[in-house]
């Protein structure tokens, strides 16, 4: 998707002969004239070399030194019902994923360039296949505890049986004393499945026990990233445009950004011009409040994201699953969608097809239909929500920051 930016090289060869000079006015016909002294041609300054684009996967950001090259991305399960909150490793992720699971509960997939680098990262729940298909098309590593059987078919149908690690229970641990937002503790009331952990070094040793294959060349990044040898994409001067509909203007503010997933299950994002980023949010239903997300294994760090991404399709209940109220993302569909970033908000489109294909960002065009032009998305952490189309009309950016 990137294009290398190629540099000709001008050479030129300078040849200059001199011109004969004269010496006294009388000048012997019969003397054979001297020939020009030869002058040395000038050596042309060779052009330097262009650096290769090389792009972090993720974030689009200029590979470092400890940047893991041909390494699989990793993507993991971590829960985010209002009693597994505060969760540890979050800070750490490159992009994070939320999108709907059941019950209007959301669920995360973190998304990480690195998982020796992670640290320690929890709760970990059960994978869901609306996060697998964003991480299929990458052939990342997926860990999660146990799976929707939904998701089991599709780790059949993909033959993915080996590629993932679906049993964190088996080699991660229990923090029965971890403190949720309530107050409670395992013995207090918090439920089991609110405790599953891990560390890096633990799936370090479960990935090379069972010989899982890391290795993974990539010729592409998630977004279609500005080059990162370039200044940062100003969504002010993006689109001209006065076409407004139902979802608004094509460029509009965006210092404050809500989303609803569900009535109980809300985030919103302040802008801090001073850092550039969004300050993640979320919904506390039992008293209606809003609290910081922070990663509680990053000294209480709030998240936040050069990035937020909404994409709005249709979610509904997977036919047969209604008991377990298993949700279906129509990603063959595509939609609007909105890529906020510097405090103001974009109207965009996607598409992503069959599983194996990879999402893809657009421009709207002036009249605020889908172009096929691909969306540039500044370089940085990005927040990634995937949110049902009913709830579109919820969608909130404006100007003034929430207190």
């Amino acid at each position: 998707m990137k294009r290398l930016i190629a540099f000709a090289a001008a050479m030129l060869s300078l040849c200059l002969p001199l011109a004969a000079c004269g010496g006294s006015s009388a000048v012997d016909s019969s003397a054979t004239p001297a020939a020009p002294t030869a002058q040395p041609t000038a050596e042309p300054t060779p052009e330097p070399t262009p650096e290769p684009y090389e792009a972090n996967v993720l974030t689009g950001e200029k590979k470092d030194a400890d940047y893991p090259e041909g390494q699989r991305i990793t993507g993991v399960m971590i829960n985010n019902i209002v009693a597994a909150r505060p969760q540890r490793g979050l800070s750490k992720a490159d992009i994070l994923v939320e999108i709907k699971v059941e019950g209007g509960i959301t669920r995360f997939m973190p998304l990480f360039v690195d998982y020796k680098d992670i640290g320690e990262f929890g709760p970990i729940r059960s994978g869901r296949d609306q996060f697998f298909q964003l991480l299929l098309p990458f052939n990342g590593l997926y860990v999660h505890e146990g799976q929707s059987v939904v998701m089991d078919q599709y780790e059949r149908d993909y033959e993915y049986k080996d590629l993932n690690i679906g049993d964190a229970g088996n080699w991660g641990y229990r923090d029965n004393d971890r403190v949720n937002w309530a107050g409670k503790t395992r013995s207090s009331g918090l439920d089991y499945e609110h405790t599953l952990y891990a560390t890096s070094d633990d799936l370090q040793e479960v990935i090379e026990k069972r010989g899982t294959d890391m290795n993974r060349t990539y010729n592409s990044t998630f977004f279609n990233f500005v080059n990162y040898n370039d200044p940062a994409r100003d969504l002010t001067n993006s689109l001209d445009s006065a076409y407004s509909d139902k979802y608004g203007p094509i460029v509009s503010d965006g210092e404050y950004v809500e989303i609803e997933h569900s009535q109980s299950y809300k985030t919103r994002f302040n802008y801090d011009a001073a850092s550039n980023t969004y300050k993640m949010q979320m919904y506390y239903y039992p008293d209606g409040s809003w609290r910081d997300t922070i990663d509680e294994a990053a000294g209480n760090a709030q998240l936040d994201f050069t990035n937020v991404i909404v994409l709005y399709t249709d979610i509904h209940v997977y036919p047969g699953h209604e008991e377990k109220d298993l949700q279906c993302v129509e990603y063959g569909n595509g939609g609007i969608g909105y890529y906020c970033y510097g405090g103001k908000c974009e109207k965009i489109f996607w598409q992503k097809g069959t599983p194996l294909q990879a999402l893809q960002l657009y421009y709207a065009t002036e009249d605020g239909k889908c172009s096929d032009t691909p969306l540039d998305v500044n370089v940085g952490k990005s927040y990634l929500a995937v949110v049902d189309l009913d709830d579109a009309e919820n969608f909130v950016h404006s100007a003034a920051n929430a207190g």
